[in-house]
């Protein structure tokens, strides 16, 4: 018979190691990186077979159901980390600032973002609304800057569905 410890550990290991992938998996998927997501589930489905045909093999032992489910969730964690260490796509950033003055679209721009801006009305007056495309990676990036030059805009970002159109295209496809 084999060491519980030790089939405790792998269970706990191997289930990590699939929810893990399984998340990055569905990121992928709903990103449209169909081909590296349809790979990626090929040794998804294999580590899964594995981890549970140990639990299965082992129900008589709680501690096994219980290292199933926390690797579960440490997978969980461990996935959504790599996914945003991975920073695929891109975001669209909208910044509402009142300083017309600080010639902020200007200055993202020799940042090298793409950046469109407009006057719009808020509550209190006028506003100047700019619109910033950029890959997720440089999103934290694109938040320093701009609170370093205006420290009370109101900042939102999203992920846009689609892209088309404009100059940013052409660096997108590269």
């Amino acid at each position: 018979m084999e060491n519980p410890i030790i089939v405790v550990l792998t269970i706990f290991c191997i289930n990590i190691l699939y929810v893990a992938l399984s998340t990055i998996r569905l990121l992928l998927t709903m990103k449209g990186y169909r081909y590296l997501a349809a790979f990626a589930s090929i040794f998804e489905m294999i580590i899964y077979v594995v981890a549970l045909s140990l639990v299965l093999d082992n129900l008589n032992n709680v501690y096994n159901i219980i290292a199933y489910a926390v690797g579960f969730g440490v997978g969980l964690f461990i996935g959504m980390k790599i996914e945003e260490r991975l920073a695929l796509g891109y975001i669209t950033v909208n910044v509402i600032t009142k300083d017309y003055n600080l010639d902020l679209p200007n200055q993202i721009r020799s940042s090298g973002y793409g950046v469109t801006s407009w006057l719009a009305n808020g509550r209190d007056g006028e506003r100047m609304m700019l619109e910033i495309l950029t890959p997720r990676k440089n999103e934290r990036k694109l938040y320093k800057e701009i609170i370093a030059i205006d420290e009370r805009a109101f900042i939102v970002s999203s992920e846009p569905k689609q892209i088309y159109g404009g100059f940013w295209i052409k660096q997108i496809r590269r």
